[in-house]
């Protein structure tokens, strides 16, 4: 177990943001007249749907990854993921030279079950109602001597997953708020140490789906909290607690939290989709979601937004597009 201790610092962030130059894409900083008339704000959309394996996640996952020793590397690594973090380390373990195993819900998109397979890693289901994930992966790590990369409770992983803010405050250094979504915390708790250091006085909100408030309960009542499983579409916001690691530094930085309900995703993904021409995910469009529904006076200021992920199956992304 990771002690609170050695959770990241800014400095980290910045590391990793060396370590994954010219391996991560640096996704584009989108704007959108319509979206700015419609808010008030200038708003900046940070794409990391158009990350490679089409999410955040690969940051984070190579980060860890690529500090590993040549043995540890050879002797594998295992994942708990619905998907993102899944593809994300499968990629990067690819890139590495390094086995990997990733265990993921029976019901897990079936486009991110194929892309974690086709980046070579090997996928072992279990039942997201009945099992523990991450006690599964964790004896298949005991059993095959492989490393564990957990999807946010990792020093690494949260400085990797920084890197997304850290570029868009580079690009655009005069935020005034950044909408970040949230599941276990990780991106938020990245993005949270990057922003707050390079523009102190930011006013940062995680954004999550109401079935899944665990962050929301939990930052009002001063610690981690638990919530039965979800029943929402972000089928990456599905988390039942905050992590241990990210909750303290999310607690200390952030100014609160948001919450958005089913439609308003589909919403988001749908405004994406018709005027920005961009495939979102659910999880991926979460702090959009926020922003389009009016969950944040933000009338005058400049807004970056987080679009996570883009990793969304054919036939259900046109089902959530279609439903009215």
């Amino acid at each position: 177990m990771i002690s609170q201790a050695e959770a990241a610092t800014f400095a980290d962030v910045v590391e990793a943001a060396a370590r994954l130059r010219g391996v991560a894409h640096r996704t584009p900083v989108v704007t959108s007249r319509t979206l700015d008339a419609r808010t008030g704000a200038s708003v900046f959309l940070k794409c990391e749907n158009l990350q490679r394996m089409g999410a955040f996640k690969f940051r984070g996952a190579y980060n860890r990854i690529a500090q590993l020793d040549a043995g540890a590397r050879a002797r594998g690594v295992v994942a708990f993921s619905s998907g993102n973090h899944a593809q994300g380390v499968a990629l990067a373990a690819h890139l590495l030279g390094a086995p990997a195993i990733i265990v993921m819900p029976f019901d897990a998109p079936a486009a991110k079950v194929a892309a974690t397979r086709e980046y070579g890693a090997e996928v072992v289901f279990y039942e997201r109602a009945a099992m523990n994930r991450a006690e599964l992966a964790g004896t298949i790590a005991r059993e095959r001597g492989a490393t564990l990369v957990p999807p946010y409770d990792d020093p690494n992983v949260i400085a990797g997953q920084g890197t997304v803010a850290l570029e868009l405050l580079e690009d655009v250094p005069d935020l005034d708020v950044l909408l970040v979504c949230v599941g276990g915390g990780g991106l938020l708790a990245g993005s949270a140490l990057a922003a707050t250091a390079l523009r102190p006085g930011i006013a940062i909100y995680g954004v999550e789906p109401e079935a899944g408030d665990d962050f929301a309960r939990s930052f009002a009542s001063g610690e981690r909290i638990e919530i039965p499983v979800p029943d929402t579409i972000a089928d990456g916001q599905q988390t039942t607690s905050p992590g241990v690691l990210t909750f303290p530094i999310v607690k200390r930085l952030c100014a609160g939290f948001l919450t958005v309900s089913d439609d308003d995703l589909r919403a988001a993904m749908r405004f994406a989709f018709e005027r920005l021409k961009l495939v979102v995910e659910p999880s991926g469009a979460c702090a959009l979601s926020a922003l389009l529904a009016d969950k944040l006076d933000v009338r005058g200021k400049r807004v970056g937004v987080l679009i996570s992920g883009g990793n969304v199956d054919p036939s259900r992304y046109s089902e959530i597009l279609n439903a009215r």
